[in-house]
């Protein structure tokens, strides 16, 4: 069946279409080239006047696994007044519930996220909770950096080649799309008391640094030609004067490619009275000569969240801030640790202020917007719903000004936003919120509207209050079937997970399962996530993306 969206405004990098009016075609959810003019089509949608864009991709939102888990019921305040039930969807609009997370971004217009955080032990829970996210596709980033697998491998000085097969075999196992680093070394240091870890602090019993641990799995994922940069959640997050571990660590990839992870959460001095203060222009400096460097930016937005992470050095360190007045904090055996604090981000606050403001400081300031990426760390800095009042901010400095007025003033006093006029454009949010992500994924099919790609398309009705425009989508076809109609869900159906699949050698599964074996009462199998069905109508649940040339390894030779 062919469908035309006719006389849209096309927004679409990737073809340097901006703005530009023409018809669009697809069928059997792919878009197609236009057909003959004389063609009718099947289905006919009238668009003209208004905002097209492929399906926008969130690149870093924590939407499933055992933090997400705990903070849902931590906070059942959250979502307790949200429990209304629709027709065959039980709790269908609960407040955080996976539902509500694939109909809101749908409704966004927003059509695959990737989860940054999972944990390889916990990789099957992940998926089952992301295989109940209806509409939109997923995808996962496996975890390394702190599991003792990986650090008894670092201080017996294991190959490159040896590390390299466990890469690839955890990423085969947990059927993840990319690697993540979080404060490498630091949770196995917290296990030792260690409150406070640098990027060259040691870990205790291992005798490998921080810089080390990072370096080597950069190079594994380098090695291993992943779609995605090695993504960072770099050491020292939330404490004055970080920037400097941001700049460090930048310098630490040594020109190869690296993707760092909320910056905003490093953008910070120590400057004034308070000891805290703005380093944006530093830190997007040094971005602006490191082009071999991505980042998303981790913006934060006033009201109440809840920050999740397996950064538990920080997690613990900001209990006492909790708001509510209750927190979780968790210590796993062999694969790191981690934390759950609610937070409420205030206008009044000096340091939530300054926050605020270095986040936009950082987008404006950024000369790259193929290299800077749209996230407020969902839910750490805000919830994903708040997408639509951060791009008013970006594209309205008026309204910008607006808001920096209710801000304290102290902090204001120390901000360059004032100066900063800058206003995003529909092109620019286009770039950072699909084109450019969709590329730092290495998912070439998606996030344009060449022929061949996804039909997974946005139309916005367009308006001054940019808010209200990208809120609710007028319409969203997802892989060519219309799922929102006027901002309402049309359609319940199933995503899919991209994932790669990465060539190892088999001695380093037999490595593992001896390691299983020794120190946990399961067997290795049980932590795999295997090729099984995810519900009753799901018969491709994987959709499996190329990570370049795959992998030779010498390690079984050896």
């Amino acid at each position: 069946m062919k469908t035309r969206l006719k006389g849209g405004q096309i927004f679409d990098p990737a073809q340097n279409l901006n703005g530009v009016v023409q018809d669009l075609w697809f069928q059997d959810g792919v878009i197609i080239p236009t057909p003959h003019k004389n063609e009718i089509p099947d289905v006919d949608y009238d668009i003209s006047g208004k905002v097209v864009m492929a399906g926008a991709i969130d690149i870093h939102s924590h939407i499933a696994g055992g933090n997400v888990n705990t903070a849902r019921l931590l906070l059942p305040e959250q979502h307790r007044n949200f429990m209304a039930r629709k027709l065959n969807h039980p709790f269908g609009i609960s407040r955080w519930s996976t539902t509500e997370i694939g109909y809101r971004y749908a409704q966004m217009g927003y059509t695959t996220v990737v989860e940054p955080a999972i944990l390889p032990a916990n990789a099957l829970d992940a998926h089952l909770q992301m295989a109940d996210i209806p509409i939109i596709d997923t995808a996962g980033l496996a975890i390394l950096g702190n599991d003792d697998f990986l650090l008894r491998l670092l201080r017996a000085k294991a190959s490159q080649n040896q590390i390299n097969d466990y890469v690839a075999w955890t990423l085969y196992s947990t059927r993840c799309l990319g690697l993540k680093v979080i404060n490498a070394g630091g949770a196995n240091a917290f296990k030792n008391n260690v409150r406070h870890f640098d990027l060259d602090d040691i870990v205790p019993d291992y005798g490998v640094s921080s810089r080390h641990i990072l370096q080597t799995l950069q190079r594994a994922a380098c090695d291993i030609q992943l779609p995605h940069p090695v993504h960072v959640h770099c050491n020292n997050l939330g404490i004055p004067n970080n920037v400097d571990t941001a700049i460090a660590t930048m310098e630490a990839a040594q020109g190869l490619p690296m993707h760092l992870a909320h910056i905003q959460f490093y953008g910070y001095g120590n400057q004034g009275e308070r000891g805290f203060s703005s380093e944006s222009a530093k830190l997007i400096d040094a971005f602006n000569k490191h082009p071999n460097i991505t980042m998303d930016v981790g913006q934060v937005l006033f009201g109440q969240t809840v920050t999740i992470s397996g950064d538990v050095i920080a997690q613990f360190s900001r209990r006492d801030d909790a708001s509510p007045k209750k927190w979780v904090v968790w210590d796993g055996e062999c694969q790191g640790s981690g934390g759950v604090v609610p937070y409420r981000y205030q206008a009044k606050s000096f340091v939530n202020s300054l926050q605020w403001i270095i986040g936009l400081e950082i987008f404006l300031l950024a000369q790259d917007p193929w290299r800077l990426f749209f996230t407020t760390d969902h839910p750490n800095g805000a919830p994903f719903t708040s997408y639509p009042h951060l791009i008013r901010l970006l594209m309205d400095y008026e309204f910008r000004l607006e808001c920096l007025s209710q801000l304290n003033p102290q902090s204001v006093e120390m901000s360059l936003l004032k100066e900063l006029k800058k206003e995003f454009s529909l092109y620019d949010i286009a770039i950072m919120t699909r084109t450019a992500a969709a590329q730092m994924l290495g998912l070439k099919d998606r996030g344009h509207l060449n022929v061949g790609a996804m039909a997974d398309i946005a139309v916005y009705r367009p308006q001054a209050d940019k808010e209200a425009m990208f809120n609710h989508a007028d319409f969203v076809f997802k892989n060519g079937e219309l799922v929102i109609k006027n901002g309402e869900v049309q359609a319940r159906k199933n995503g899919m997970t991209q994932i790669v699949q990465p060539h190892f050698e088999s001695q380093i599964k037999r490595d593992v399962q001896t390691y299983y074996d020794q120190f946990y009462n399961l067997k290795l199998h049980n932590f795999q996530v295997k090729d099984v069905s995810f519900s009753q109508t799901d018969t491709e649940r994987f959709v499996l993306h190329s990570c370049g040339k795959p992998y030779e390894s010498s390690y079984a030779a050896n």
